[in-house]
Formats: C-alpha cells, structure tokens, sequence
C-alpha cells in the first residue's frame, strides 16, 4: 500500500456564503494518479482551488491534511512551499514578467535557495524543447500573445520546472487539438514517478493515454459519489453520467 500523501475527509467549503463541496472524502497515495469526473458544476475546480488554497473559498467543516499536516490554515504560498502545484484551467496573461523568470522565482521561492542561472537555463532549454516550444518563450512575457496550446504547455513547463510532490491539473488539456494534448499528456508523464502524485480534472481522457491511472472518482452535487479503476473512464466515455446520477439519487 502506498504512503498517504493528502487526506481529505468530510470537506465542506465554498464561497460568498454558497457551499460547494458538502462532505467530500479524498485519499491520495504516494506516487499515485487520480481521476476526477462529473458534469460542470458540481466542485470539481473548487476542490482544486480548496486544496490549493484560493483566498476566495472558505472551508467550513471537515479536514485537508497534506504529509500529515493541516493546511486549512495555511495561505497558498506555503502550500507551494510544501510541494503542491496548481494549473490552471484558463492561464492568466501577466505582462512585465517573462516566462523564464517567474519560473526561477518561483523556484526560489519553494525551495527557499538560489537557483543558479546557467544550470537553470539548460534545464530550461531542454524543457521548452520537450514540449515543442521555441526558446524565446522563455523571454516573452507570461502568456502574452499565447495561444491556449502555448498557455498549456507553458502550465506544464511550469510543473516540470518546479517538480513538486503534487500536481493538481484542473481541465489543462481543455480547448487543445489532438497534437497539442499529446504533447501536454507526454509532458504530464515526464513528471509523474513513484515519489510524486497527480490529481486529474479532464473532459478529454486523451491526457491519461500515457498514464497509468490509479484510481477514478465521479464527482457530483459536491461529493464524490462513485468511484472505481481506470475501467471507470470507459463507461462514462461510453454511458455519461446518467446512470451514476440515478444511483446518486437513490442513496
């Protein structure tokens, strides 16, 4: 069995007053990649935001524990500090810094030391090439005149720079033609190894091809109300959720 990295259990938080999440319980492993299903708008990025911990959300009842931890408390930068990695599923354009920058700062700040330019520039070119993106990207403002491809890819550039012990990927293959979310699913497994793990928010299993998927959760109304292995995918690609709403209902 794998050692517990997050545990979340009865999470209830929300926003302005609304509550979104109403109970939820989440387990994830060391090393592991889990799914997370449903229709729009039943939680699935305020549990990314929540564990991630957005200002904007308040958690009301329940526990979120990261290595043993509690986070509730603790402001997003030091979340980042632990080792947990948000991207985002509509990246923000911040002019006046450049991709290359905010990623060493970035890193320095997690790590809490220097990052050396010259190894970090390797590192970087070698990255950007990974994911077929020229080397001036890395002088170009954040996501300023990107393309939803280029943005992506630039969230996943990120994740592989940073390397941290959790990545929360919420929809990063949304909006992406076929050879864009090939690369972006290439990047995700580039990343993944047994000392880290991955939560996946998708519409477009195309990202896990490359991927072993551990487990598989449905998430609707705000609790996960079904959940299985990777065969789980199959019959929502095949079936929707109709039948798992029904069965939701009658429990």
């Amino acid at each position: 069995m794998s050692e517990q990295l997050l545990a979340i259990h009865d999470l209830h938080a929300g926003v302005e007053g609304k509550e979104i999440l109403k109970g939820l319980n989440l387990n994830i492993g060391k090393g592991e990649v889990h799914v997370i299903l449903g229709p729009n708008g039943s939680g699935k990025s305020t549990l990314m935001n929540v564990i991630m911990g957005h200002p904007k959300y308040e958690v009301t009842g329940g526990s979120l524990t990261f290595e043993g931890e509690d986070l509730t408390q603790l402001p997003t930068y030091e979340r980042a500090r632990r080792g947990l990695f948000l991207s985002f599923q509509t990246p923000e354009e911040i002019p006046g810094i450049t991709l290359g920058t905010m990623i060493r700062t970035s890193m320095q700040a997690v790590t809490g030391k220097k990052v050396k330019l010259l190894p970090f520039r390797k590192e970087l070119k070698e990255r950007l090439e990974e994911l077929k993106m020229k080397p001036e990207y890395a002088e170009r403002y954040l996501n300023v005149g990107f393309s939803g491809g280029e943005k992506k890819r630039a969230e996943i550039l990120q994740l592989l720079m940073l390397n941290p012990k959790l990545a929360l990927l919420d929809e990063t293959d949304s909006g992406l033609d076929v050879d864009a979310v090939q690369i972006v699913s290439e990047g995700v497994a580039k990343f993944h190894n047994e000392n880290n793990s991955c939560i996946i928010i998708t519409h477009n299993t195309r990202i896990l091809e490359k991927l072993k998927v551990d487990r598989v959760h449905v998430l609707m109304q705000g609790r996960i109300v079904e959940e299985g292995g990777p065969e789980l995918v199959e019959q929502i690609n095949a079936h929707g959720f109709t039948h798992i709403a029904a069965d939701a209902a009658e429990k």
